[in-house]
């Protein structure tokens, strides 16, 4: 029998939707919970594991500790801004529990895996990028030296096992709908743009696009794409919709679900016939023929990073698209009937206050259903980060997020100080939402939809409540900084 294995996404601030699943590991302005996909892929192949998605399921610290007890092998994916905690979690567990073997895995220890381990004692080793079959084979005996992808500390000294290969076999893994089914509870799950209750998964790994604030592609799952094959992913689904018959959406997280033309047409001929609705990403690069199959075969919404209005940015952070190019996409959807949630991202390398300005004016221009805004993350690992560092644009001392997991500015440009981003952030949500246009949108999908009022007033009330706590905030910081510039009077 292999170890005792207990998966596990950590709880930590509340309403954190972690990196288990995360592009954007944060507490959200509205509560939103992604599935743990890349944990369940291993929790799949081991007899007796257990994957535990502490946030959605309100699961405590205490908890977790107590339910550690019982387990002789832990996985815990970690994330930057959760870090601190998760090292105090992976502490006391080891305190309750002495015997048990702690592994880390994701962005943060494969980028910094010397420093996470002398951070934490009480982390065994840690896998570096893809972790599925590491996990799985140290759990079934196998030696660490032996195990490519790992780092750990022996007498002292750090030891790094050579890179393991690159999966390329994605039919091979587990549906991860089975671990769901069987440790999850799917109503916990909430996205503020997705129909609820929804399911989501990867149909392939990787992205070949090479945007320079990307988490996952520069640290976790690599660059080139790998896909499943269209009859596995079909079959899963098809089980899934017998699993959850109340599961009103299914959705596609790849990092670009419809990248390739012909693979995506392929797949939608196979999930028409199931009678599915679904969603995915999506880049703005995709035609008018590829949508129409998408629609055609159940899709009902897309997730697209717009991230900027101003050309020389989008250059910038080597988006692959242009201005144009997302006009005649979002045209293109809008005739075709596919909703828009549309991604921006305030605090991108060449951002002004005019930048700022033209991309909330594109977002009005395009009118999405809806939007998220976010500020720039320089995460470890990515280019983004070696370039804010490099020109110092870093504020000092500064944290990724306040003491409840919202996201902050850490970046500025000369004439551009952070607050202003962070301030930008809530500007261009207030411009974008409080148009007639996009008030009478949301005001008619209350109206005549009792479970989704219920469900917006909610949002409603988390949202403003946020957005008043970082109002506050900026207004705090703006004063330190403007008495600090102030001249002693002698």
């Amino acid at each position: 029998m292999p170890l005792k294995t207990l998966f596990l996404n950590p709880p930590s601030f509340e309403n954190f939707d972690g990196g288990a699943g995360s592009r954007w590991p944060a507490t959200r302005e509205i509560e939103s919970y992604w599935y743990p996909v890349w944990l369940a892929y291993p929790a799949g192949m081991l007899e007796g594991a257990r994957l535990l998605d502490a946030p959605p399921h309100y699961v405590s610290a205490e908890q977790t500790i107590e339910i550690a007890k019982d387990y002789e092998f832990l996985v815990l994916f970690t994330s930057t801004p959760g870090f601190p905690g998760d090292i105090r979690l992976s502490q006391a567990i080891k305190k309750a529990n002495p015997k048990i073997r702690i592994a880390f895995v994701g962005p943060h220890v494969t980028v910094l895996p010397e420093k996470s381990l002398r951070d934490c004692p009480a982390i065994d080793f840690v896998c570096r990028k893809e972790f599925d079959y590491a996990v799985v084979d140290y759990a079934k005996g196998k030696p660490l030296e032996e195990i490519p992808g790992v780092s750990f500390l022996k007498d002292g000294k750090i030891v790094h096992n050579p890179d393991a290969p690159q999966i390329q076999d994605l039919d091979a893994l587990p549906h991860v709908t089975d671990v769901y089914k069987r440790d999850l509870d799917v109503t916990r799950y909430n996205v503020p743009f997705l129909l609820n209750p929804y399911v989501s998964l990867y149909t392939t790994r990787g992205c070949p696009a090479q945007c320079t604030f990307c988490l996952w592609p520069q640290t976790l799952s690599g660059h080139p794409w790998r896909k499943r094959s269209t009859d596995d992913v079909a079959a899963e689904m098809a089980l899934a919709k017998t699993y959850w018959p109340e599961v009103k959406e299914f959705f596609f997280d790849d990092d670009t679900f419809n990248i390739q033309k012909a693979r995506t047409i392929e797949l939608c001929a196979k999930l028409k016939p199931l009678g599915l609705t679904w969603s995915c990403t999506s880049r703005v690069t995709t035609d008018f023929e590829t949508l129409k199959a998408m629609k055609e075969a159940g899709c009902r919404l897309l997730i697209v990073g717009y991230e900027s209005g101003d050309q020389q940015i989008l250059k910038n952070i080597k988006k692959g698209a242009t201005i144009e190019r997302a006009r005649q996409f979002t045209k293109d959807c809008h005739k075709l009937g596919l909703v828009i949630h549309g991604d921006f991202i305030m605090g991108l390398p060449g951002e002004t206050h005019e930048t700022i300005n033209n991309t909330i004016a594109f977002a009005k221009e395009l009118d999405v259903e809806t939007i998220q805004v976010s500020v720039a993350h320089a995460y470890p690992g990515t280019e983004l980060y070696d370039y804010a560092v490099t020109n110092g644009f870093m504020v000092k001392d500064s944290q990724m997020v306040d003491e409840g997991g919202h996201q902050l500015a850490h970046i500025q440009y000369p004439g551009l100080p952070a607050d202003e981003i962070l301030s930008a952030v809530h500007r261009f949500y207030d411009e974008y939402y409080f148009r007639p246009k996009a008030v009478f949108r949301i005001l008619r999908k209350a109206a005549f939809d009792g479970h989704e009022r219920k469900r917006l007033y909610k949002e409603a009330k988390t949202f403003l409540k946020v957005r008043s706590m970082r109002n506050k905030l900026v207004k705090k910081h703006t004063a330190e900084a403007a008495a600090a510039a102030e001249p002693v009077k002698v």
